[in-house]
């Protein structure tokens, strides 16, 4: 995959954690890592799944936010995504033919 905006490739850690999720622009994936990110200072957010801690990340090359880490989640049900990534496909460019 790689930035809409800066054509950055954002290799990830095999393939996505999860594939059904919702960002603030649309749907988004779980990765469980990413590379070519920046990431922000964590603050709380209350999300569809409750309050987190997350810190927004963007594009290194382009400094487009991209999504989130999830730094902690409040929620024992969500500690599953605690370190993982959110991308949002807003910002994204598929590359050969992943889905």
């Amino acid at each position: 995959m790689s930035v809409s905006a800066a054509a950055t490739l954002l290799p990830v850690d095999g393939l996505c954690y999860k594939l059904s999720f919702q960002g603030s622009q649309g749907r988004a994936y779980l990765f469980n890592s990413v590379v070519n990110v920046g990431c922000g200072p964590a603050e709380e957010r209350v999300l569809l799944t409750g309050l987190h801690a997350v810190a927004d990340i963007y594009c290194e090359n382009c400094k487009t936010t991209l999504g989130w880490k999830y730094e902690h989640a409040f929620e024992s049900s969500q500690k599953y995504k605690e370190g993982k990534f959110i991308i949002e496909l807003a910002h994204m460019i598929k590359d050969n033919g992943w889905d």
